[in-house]
């Protein structure tokens, strides 16, 4: 399988366009350490779904869409685990 076709570069641009938009929400709560606002019920269905989507990718053997929910996956992660590092307890 050759990585760079034309399919495959449309793939991973869109991917690196969707998995780059949590970035900003990431680097907020890390700058503030305020994560109040954030929903922890989205962040968990989020990942459980880009996690399906890294799966799928495997079983269709797509690199772009392993490397860009990959990702997703990893950012994800992260900011629940601030959520739980941050949150403020009652």
């Amino acid at each position: 399988m050759e990585l760079f076709t034309y399919e495959n570069i449309i793939g991973i641009a869109a991917g690196i366009c969707t998995s780059i938009a949590m970035l900003p929400q990431l680097i907020k709560v890390i700058k503030t350490k305020e994560t109040a606002d954030l929903s922890v019920t989205m962040i968990g269905v989020l990942i459980v779904g880009v996690s399906l989507w890294v799966y799928y990718g495997f079983l269709q053997n797509e690199v772009p869409i392993i490397l860009s929910n990959s990702f997703s996956v990893v950012v994800n992660l992260t900011l629940l685990i601030c959520w739980f590092l941050f949150r403020k307890k009652s």
